[in-house]
C-alpha cells in the first residue's frame, strides 16, 4: 500500500464536527478515542503560528531534507501561542476536552518535520502503565485522564505530507492491541505476533484512521489513544504544535524545579492569564 493508496474512511460515526457541537465532539473522544474540530482557529493566527514554529524550531533556516525538530517548552518561547489562551472559542473548546471549566497548563510543543522525514512509530502517550517511580517527564505529565493530544496540523494533515494517524477505539483500558499484534512489554506501543517487541512502524494497522485536516482544524485524541505520523512524501515542510491543559484541581508535584525559561514565561504573561499557570511546572527531559 502506498500513501496515494490511503484514503479518508467511511466510518460508522462522525468524528469531525464544528465549533457549535464541542459535546458531540467530547462523546466521540469517550467512545472512540479520537474527534476534530473543524475551522477552530482563524487564518490569521494559523499564519502567526506557523511563522513562531519556523522561528523557535528552525530561527536560520537551515535545516534540511529529512530532518525533524521537536520543542518540549514550546509556549515559553512563543508569544503567538499566548493568543490561543485570550482566542474564547479556543478556550471554550479545551474546557469541554478537559471537562474543567479552570484549567492549568500541562505541557506544550511543536514539531517541523521536512520532506522526506521518517514515519514515527505507533505509541501511546500514556505513561500510567507502569507504576514506581518517574522515570521520565512523561511519567510525571502523561498520568491524568485529560487529553494527551490538543494538536494543530497547522499545515495541514493528510498521510502523504506526514500526517497524524490513530487506532480507533484504542483508548480503553483493556485493549489488547490489534488483531494480528500484541502489545510491547509496558504496553506503550505493539509489534506483529511472533516479531520482535520493539514499537511498529507501518500502517497496515486494523483500526487505522488517518486524518485529512485543514491548517485550522483541531485533533482531539484521548490519553491511551494509540497514534503514529506518516513519513513527510511532499516538497513542503510540515508544521505542528499543541497546548496540553489539565483540570487546575489537579495538582502535580515535579521533580524538578521550575526551569528558567518556565519562570519568564509565568512572569511575563499578562495578569489576567496568569490563572492558566497556577502550578505550571515546566518540563525537564533529562
Amino acid at each position: 500500500m502506498t500513501y496515494n493508496d490511503i484514503q479518508k474512511p467511511a466510518l460508522s460515526y462522525r468524528y469531525e464536527f464544528g465549533l457549535n457541537e464541542l459535546d458531540a465532539a467530547q462523546a466521540c473522544v469517550e467512545a472512540h478515542g479520537f474527534a476534530v474540530v473543524k475551522n477552530l482557529l482563524p487564518e490569521k493566527l494559523v499564519g502567526e503560528l506557523q511563522e513562531s514554529v519556523r522561528q523557535v524550531l528552525d530561527p536560520d533556516g537551515t535545516s534540511g531534507p529529512g530532518q525533524s525538530y521537536t520543542h518540549t517548552s514550546f509556549i515559553e518561547h512563543s508569544p503567538a501561542v499566548w493568543k490561543l489562551l485570550d482566542y474564547e472559542p479556543f478556550m471554550r473548546a479545551q474546557q469541554v476536552f478537559c471537562q474543567a471549566e479552570e484549567l492549568t497548563i500541562n505541557r506544550t510543543a511543536a514539531i517541523l518535520r521536512n520532506p522526506g522525514s521518517a514515519p514515527l512509530s505507533w505509541h501511546s502517550d500514556w505513561h500510567g502503565f507502569s507504576q514506581g517511580p518517574p522515570q521520565d517527564s512523561g511519567d510525571v505529565l502523561n498520568r491524568g485522564p485529560w487529553p494527551s493530544g490538543l494538536w494543530f496540523y497547522i499545515t495541514g494533515s493528510n498521510p502523504k505530507h506526514g500526517g497524524l494517524a490513530v487506532i480507533e477505539d484504542s483508548h480503553v483500558e483493556d485493549w489488547a492491541g490489534p488483531a494480528g499484534f500484541e502489545l510491547t512489554p509496558g504496553r506503550r506501543s505493539f509489534h506483529p505476533q511472533g516479531s520482535e517487541p520493539e514499537s511498529y512502524v507501518g500502517f497496515d494497522v486494523p483500526g487505522l484512521v488517518p486524518f485529512f485536516t485543514e491548517p485550522g482544524d483541531e485533533i482531539i485524541f484521548a490519553p491511551r489513544t494509540y497514534h503514529a505520523a506518516f513519513s513527510n512524501q511532499i516538497d513542503q515542510v510540515r508544521l505542528s504544535c499543541g497546548i496540553g491543559f489539565r483540570p487546575r484541581s489537579h495538582r502535580i508535584n515535579a521533580p524538578w524545579p521550575l526551569p528558567e525559561s518556565a519562570q519568564a514565561f509565568v512572569k511575563a504573561l499578562p495578569r489576567h492569564l496568569q490563572p492558566l499557570v497556577e502550578d505550571y511546572v515546566g518540563i525537564d527531559t533529562s
